[in-house]
């Protein structure tokens, strides 16, 4: 009896030692985070804000981990007993790495996000940097968590031992693995090439399976394209590698737009020019540099005129297109009402001596 008590009052000691060190990284954790948040907003410090928020989450479970790697030599637990902690342990410390090197990734990534924003007029810069960073940031993430967890296995022997078996005899083991992650791994090296390469980037405007949007998120495997009428068109990196598709905005955010309008003959083209510039010049669509209007085709009922013009991006384009259309249309029914498109219909009339009379109407 006496001997029962003994080994119980030493697991309740053991565990009251490894529960007080845990309770005191916390509170140590609480004390630390909070003192270093106010410090932060004190002093305005931006890195510094994503320091803390970044690192309170892992620091939760990183401190409790030292506190107990410390304070179990004192814990009077059983041999086997401490083998097993002391394995855990390990493993929770190869954890700890992995969790620290991801922290990295994501403060890195966060101050290039700070650095350079996209809600700008002239934003490829910011859209090229930002894209890489996104790309090389979910890689390196997926690399660390794989490369933890293998050193996690291989610290089993068992399960190394299993592992070297599985790999000298792979055979159709090995083939049927490859091929079902072979889409997997496609996507992953297209990722890398995307980086790269960047022949798309956030926020460009693309035009993808006859669908115009934008870059909307950039994936591991996948984009996410956001389309006019705000529908998600999700499409595999490897589309953008292997298939042809539109990017309007390669080199730079500007582009030009045309607005078709048919007149008859009769309207003066230089007076329509003129009013093409003074709606061009009220409207801050307009990026004040493409202001075009030409007479580019003829019909022997029409003529045709293309209106050409420039903005900043897609989406200013689209509505400086409908303005123009719309006030042009006004401008003609107020200024030249005749000059709009009429059918001409011919009628004849014969008069009392017999000759035909010839009349036009509109």
């Amino acid at each position: 009896m006496q001997s029962l008590w003994g080994d119980t009052r030493s697991w309740l000691i053991a565990a009251a030692i490894l529960a007080g060190a845990v309770i005191v990284s916390l509170i140590v954790h609480y004390v630390v985070f909070f003192l270093a948040a106010r410090f932060c907003r004190r002093e305005g410090s931006r890195f510094g804000d994503l320091l803390v928020r970044r690192a309170k989450k892992p620091a939760r479970f990183i401190l409790p981990l030292i506190a107990v790697v410390i304070a179990l030599p004192a814990a009077p637990f059983p041999a086997e007993v401490r083998v097993g902690l002391q394995r855990l342990l390990g493993l929770g410390a190869i954890a700890a790495v992995g969790w620290i090197a991801i922290l990295i990734v994501d403060l890195i990534n966060d101050a290039v996000y700070s650095r350079y924003t996209i809600e700008v007029e002239d934003n490829l810069a910011a859209r090229r940097i930002r894209t890489k960073t996104e790309l090389l940031h979910r890689i390196a993430i997926v690399l660390t968590v794989t490369l933890t967890t293998a050193i996690m296995l291989m610290t089993f022997p068992s399960v190394r031992h299993i592992g070297v078996s599985l790999l000298a005899s792979a055979g159709l083991v090995g083939l049927v693995v490859g091929m079902a992650a072979r889409s997997t791994l496609a996507n992953l090296i297209a990722g890398f090439q995307v980086a790269l390469t960047q022949p798309i980037r956030l926020d460009d405007s693309v035009v993808v399976e006859g669908q115009w949007g934008w870059i909307e998120e950039i994936g591991t495997t996948y984009v996410v394209v956001r389309i006019w009428d705000l529908r998600r068109l999700i499409v595999p990196l490897t589309y953008f590698i292997e298939k042809p598709f539109g990017n309007w905005t390669r080199t730079t955010a500007n582009l030009l737009g045309t607005v078709i309008l048919y007149a008859d003959y009769r309207l003066p083209v230089d007076d329509a020019r003129r009013e093409l510039r003074r709606i061009l010049e009220s409207s801050n669509l307009w990026d004040k540099k493409v202001c075009t209007l030409q007479v580019t085709d003829v019909t022997e009922k029409t003529m045709q005129l293309r209106a050409l013009m420039s903005a900043s991006n897609a989406s200013r384009l689209f509505d400086l297109r409908c303005y123009v259309r719309e006030t042009m249309i006004q401008y003609l029914e107020s200024n030249h009402p005749e000059s709009l498109p009429l059918l001409r219909q011919e009628e004849f009339m014969t008069v009392g001596d017999g000759n035909r009379e010839e009349r036009f109407s509109r």
